[in-house]
């Protein structure tokens, strides 16, 4: 992309942690302002960036909450005067892990929120704010338990695999300057990744799998997931195909 970063504008959903702030810290880098929302605030990146970083503090759980946030002016605000923005749909919850008859319905009702109900809150409200004359790039963090099923993971699989065929009908529209990806980044060693290996074999019985990962070595470092899942958002490639594998795209 050979827009300049200075008039390229991101959002990050949950950007204080992990993979999330890993993308925003690396975009801030690369002098593009970045809009964060999480609960929280994030540590740092207020006062090392100062003039190109902001964030809002938003509980991603509630969908009244965010469309009450959509409702105002600071989305609109953010993204005015910007030639390109980014979406980074990366907040996510595996939670509730077990099968179908241990899942608590809030747990499920949260995970859905989280999971589904604002990134598509977020990326329809974006494409009525960005302006006519801008382009408009949409990132669903998504997984590969999107396009393979594991026991204990139902709401977890069936959630990501929403992001995959909701940007597989976007890209179907008659949009005008958008382009949308739903992208996979790999097992990304994240507190996610703790929070499954703390489950039980008799909730997920793939621990193993995950549990093998971290001790050999094999799981991606937020830094190098963000970067590959930036690189590709910023390139001409992004949204030519509507879902995406981080691990089978080509290096920068």
């Amino acid at each position: 992309m050979s827009i300049p970063p200075a008039a390229i504008r991101a959002i990050v959903t949950g950007h204080t942690r992990g993979l999330g702030a890993a993308i925003a810290a690396q975009l801030l880098q690369r002098d593009v302002a970045v809009l964060g929302l999480s609960r929280g605030a994030h540590p740092s990146l207020g006062n090392e960036y100062a003039n190109r970083f902001s964030e809002a503090s938003l509980d991603l759980s509630d969908p009244p909450r965010v469309e009450a946030w959509l409702a105002g002016d600071a989305l609109r605000r953010f993204v005015d005067g910007a030639s390109c923005v980014l979406l980074f749909n990366n907040a996510g919850t595996v939670d509730p892990i077990g099968p179908l008859a241990t899942q608590a319905p809030a747990a499920v009702a949260r995970a859905v929120a989280v999971n589904v109900a604002t990134p598509l809150m977020l990326a329809s409200a974006l494409a009525q704010a960005v302006p006519d004359a801008a382009e408009c790039r949409i990132v669903h963090v998504s997984s590969g338990a999107a396009r393979g099923a594991y026991a204990g993971w139902s709401v977890y699989c069936a959630t990501k695999a929403a992001l995959d065929h909701h940007a597989r009908a976007v890209a179907l529209d008659a949009n005008r300057a958008l382009r949308i990806c739903s992208v996979a980044p790999g097992v990304v060693n994240t507190d996610m990744q703790a929070t499954i290996r703390a489950s039980s074999r008799e909730r997920f019985p793939s621990i193993e799998r995950f549990e093998q990962l971290k001790t050999s070595g094999a799981l991606t470092t937020p830094d190098a997931a963000a970067r590959k899942l930036i690189d590709y958002a910023l390139s001409d490639a992004f949204g030519s195909t509507p879902t995406a594998d981080a691990r089978d795209l080509p290096a920068a």
